[in-house]
C-alpha cells in the first residue's frame, strides 16, 4: 500500500516535470515570429550569435520563460507552505498582502531612488515581503483570541488594500505611473539573463530547504495540537517556514512584479493528485505553479500579437473563479 502511494507520487512528479520542459520548448517556439523545434534546439545547444533566430531563443525568449518557471516555482511552493503552516485553504502571498508589501516598497524606491541597481531593488523588495508579513500577523493578532485563519485573510485584505493605496499614491505624487504599470500588472518580458543569475540560485536553495521542512509542515497541516503531540516544535517551524515565503516573494515580485493567485491554485491542484503529504506537496506545486506562469506567459504574447497583455491578468482569469469557489466553501462550512 505504502509502496504503491510513493509510486504514484513519484509517476505525478515525473509527469509534472516532463509537462514543465515541453512547456518550456513550446513557449519558447511560439510569439510574434514562430520557430520550429529543431531552431530552438540549435539555438540552445549550439548558439550562433550571427543568426537573427537564435538570438531570438538565447536572448530574449529563453531567459523570459525560464524566469515565468523559476517565479512560477517560487509563488507554487510559497503558497504550499503558506497554505500548510496557517491552515488556510485560501492562503497566498498576493491574497494576505505580502506581495503588496515588495510593490510598496519598489514604488517608493522608484521615487527616491531612481538609480538603484538591481540587487540593491531584490533586497528592497525583501525587505517591503518582511514589513508587509510583520503588520499582517501584528494586525491578525491583536484581537481576542489571537490569530486564525480567518483573521489571517481579513488582515491580509486589509494591509494590501493600504499599501496598494499608498502604492498608487506614490505613483501619482512622483509622476511613476508608467513605470510602476509592469509591478501592478506583473510580467516577465524584462528579466534577461543577469537577471536569472541573482534569482535563480536564492529561489532553488529556497525550494529546497522547504521540502525539507516537508514532514513537519505536514504535522502542523493537521493542527497545531496534533504537531506538538508529534514531537514538532510549532513555533519554530512556523517561524522559518513564513521567513522562506517571504524571500520567496520578495525575490519573485522584485522580478516579475506583484502576480497573485499562482500560491493560491497550484497546491489544492497538488493535494487532490497526491494527498497531504508536504515533502509531496511542495515539490509537486512548484511545478505545476511553474507550468501554469510558463502557459500564462505565452497567452500573454499570443493574444494578440505583437502587442502584450498582462501576465497577472491571465493568472487572475483562472485564480478569481477559483478564490471565489474556496471563500464559498468556506463560508458554507463556518
Amino acid at each position: 500500500m505504502v509502496f504503491g502511494r510513493q509510486l504514484q507520487i513519484g509517476i505525478w512528479l515525473l509527469a509534472a516535470a516532463a509537462g514543465l520542459l515541453l512547456s518550456v520548448f513550446f513557449a519558447v517556439s511560439y510569439g510574434a515570429k514562430e520557430l520550429t523545434l529543431s531552431v530552438v534546439w540549435s539555438a540552445v545547444w549550439h548558439y550562433d550569435p550571427r543568426l537573427t533566430s537564435h538570438q531570438i531563443v538565447h536572448d530574449l525568449r529563453l531567459p523570459r520563460v525560464l524566469g515565468a518557471a523559476v517565479i512560477g516555482m517560487a509563488f507554487g511552493t510559497a503558497g504550499a507552505m503558506m497554505q500548510g503552516v496557517t491552515r488556510n485553504p485560501m492562503a497566498d502571498t498576493g491574497i494576505l498582502g505580502i506581495n503588496a508589501g515588495s510593490a510598496a516598497v519598489v514604488a517608493l524606491t522608484f521615487a527616491c531612488m531612481p538609480g538603484v541597481s538591481y540587487p540593491q531593488l531584490m533586497l528592497l523588495s525583501f525587505a517591503g515581503a518582511v514589513l508587509s508579513t510583520l503588520l499582517i500577523l501584528l494586525l491578525g493578532s491583536a484581537t481576542p483570541g489571537g490569530l486564525t485563519s480567518l483573521k489571517l485573510t481579513i488582515a491580509g485584505a486589509v494591509i494590501a488594500a493600504m499599501l496598494h493605496s499608498f502604492s498608487t499614491g506614490v505613483a501619482i505624487y512622483f509622476d511613476l505611473s508608467q513605470d510602476l504599470a509592469f509591478w501592478y500588472a506583473g510580467g516577465v518580458s524584462g528579466i534577461t539573463w543577469a537577471h536569472l543569475q541573482l534569482i535563480a540560485p536564492v529561489i532553488i536553495l529556497t525550494i529546497a530547504g522547504a521540502i525539507l521542512l516537508g514532514r513537519p509542515i505536514t504535522f502542523l497541516s493537521l493542527g497545531d495540537e496534533s504537531a506538538i503531540n508529534l514531537g514538532i516544535k510549532v513555533r519554530w517551524i512556523r517561524v522559518i517556514a513564513l521567513t522562506m515565503v517571504v524571500i520567496l516573494a520578495g525575490v519573485s515580485v522584485s522580478a516579475a512584479g506583484s502576480i497573485s493567485f499562482v500560491g493560491l491554485v497550484v497546491p489544492h491542484m497538488a493535494r487532490r493528485l497526491i494527498g497531504v503529504d508536504y515533502r509531496a506537496v511542495i515539490p509537486l506545486s512548484a511545478l505545476l505553479g511553474a507550468i501554469l506562469l510558463v502557459w500564462a506567459d505565452l497567452a500573454s504574447r499570443m493574444v494578440q500579437p505583437p502587442r502584450e497583455f498582462a501576465i497577472g491578468a491571465m493568472v487572475a482569469l483562472v485564480g478569481v473563479p477559483f478564490f471565489l469557489y474556496l471563500a464559498r466553501r468556506e463560508g458554507r462550512e463556518l
